[in-house]
């Protein structure tokens, strides 16, 4: 640390005063304890260090000390006033470090205390450099939550609001008597049926979202068997597939795979991937389903032919909202929260999913563990 002139000055005022302490607590011992030898000599003759000091012919008085005598005391003095200068020392170091607290205090987190300490005063600014880390880092965080639902509000907004306006506007016009035959009626009302259904999609959606989200949801743990489960999602999806020139394909390297998970929430993720693929997938003429056993872990992609996604989708996929296409139509694209959710599931039960895409496939890979925690 650093000191002022000004603190300079005052050490160096202090070392001054201590010294003159010293020398007159010197004086007063050397007054006293002759006094006491020329009313007790018979106590004091024997005493080695008195006779130093007073056996010996001495006109000076206190200033005629023999050397030795002399040195021990000097030693004495400036190890008094040095411990005297260290303490002072240790309390302008408290005391910048109090000043830069304030300074922190007032807003400028990124600041750090100035200067080098060492002892228990260099582990507290350790500390403290920590604390204030850790703050800004909550800090930031809680922008980042304050940011993300001000998107989230944006987005389900901007969802909600366009199927609900065609479902006001149909209705107006049914309401409004503008319509000239029951066909064209039978015509609103149907459009009006299919954009509140998108909205429900919506709601649902957001809905398990925001539940899944959360790190404290309780998993429906049961035993069962992931080959038998992948199997079964195959057969449910095989007419949907081949309305979309498709094949859905499970291979594994074992016949069993028994695992503890949430089966009702795992059949989500998977059915959206799935969804995924037989959408986007667009040229493409197999997914494939692939689950394999490696060690305590298990291991099931699922992957299609089609086109490749773009770098700057595969790096976003997972977000919330995000949609590989730019258009943000209810018609092709969903409501984007769909991967976003299998994500929040897979990460619920201990595991990972990454994406990725080249010529060959588009893969999404999810890591699980076997057995699950109790505490979930």
């Amino acid at each position: 640390m650093k000191l002022t002139m000004r603190e300079r000055l005052r050490l160096l005022i202090e070392a001054f005063i201590t010294a003159g302490i010293i020398l007159l607590c010197y004086l007063a011992a050397y007054e006293i304890l002759g006094w006491f030898i020329e009313a007790f000599p018979n106590i004091f003759e024997d005493l080695w260090l008195v006779e130093e000091v007073y056996m010996q012919d001495q006109p000076q008085g206190f200033w005629g000390l023999t050397p030795f005598v002399f040195f021990l005391l000097i030693l004495v003095a400036l190890g008094a006033i040095y411990w005297r200068l260290k303490r002072r020392y240790k309390q302008y170091e408290l005391r910048h470090i109090i000043d830069e607290l304030h300074y922190i205090a007032q807003g400028n987190y990124t600041h750090k205390i100035r200067g080098n300490y060492s002892g228990g005063i260099g582990k507290v600014v350790e500390s403290i450099h920590v604390l204030v880390d850790s703050t800004v880092e909550a800090m930031e965080e809680e922008r980042r939550i304050e940011q993300s639902k001000d998107e989230l509000i944006t987005n389900v907004s901007h969802d909600i609001r366009t199927p609900l306006t065609s479902i006001i506007g149909y209705l107006g016009l049914i309401e409004e008597g503008r319509f000239d035959s029951t066909e064209d009626m039978q015509k609103y009302v149907h459009t009006a049926y299919k954009k509140a259904k998108q909205m429900k999609v919506l709601v649902d959606d957001l809905f398990e979202y925001t539940k899944v989200r959360q790190t404290t949801t309780p998993l429906q743990l049961v035993t069962f068997d992931m080959v038998q489960l992948v199997e079964q999602l195959a057969i449910d999806f095989e007419l949907e597939a081949k309305s979309h020139n498709m094949e859905v394909i499970v291979k594994s390297n074992v016949e069993r795979l028994m695992m503890t998970a949430d089966t009702e929430k795992l059949v989500r993720v998977f059915n959206n991937l799935i969804s995924n693929a037989l959408k986007y997938g667009k040229g493409g003429s197999m997914i494939e389903v692939e689950v394999n056993e490696h060690g305590e872990k298990a291991s099931i992609s699922v992957k299609n032919d089609g086109e490749p996604l773009p770098k700057e989708a595969v790096n976003q996929i997972f977000e919330r909202f995000y949609r590989a296409e730019t258009s943000r139509s209810q018609e092709t694209a969903g409501t984007g929260l769909g991967l976003a959710i299998a994500q929040s599931i897979i990460e619920l039960h201990g595991g990972t999913i990454t994406a990725q895409s080249n010529k060959k496939w588009t893969s999404f890979d999810i890591q699980l563990p076997l057995k699950q925690q109790v505490s979930h």
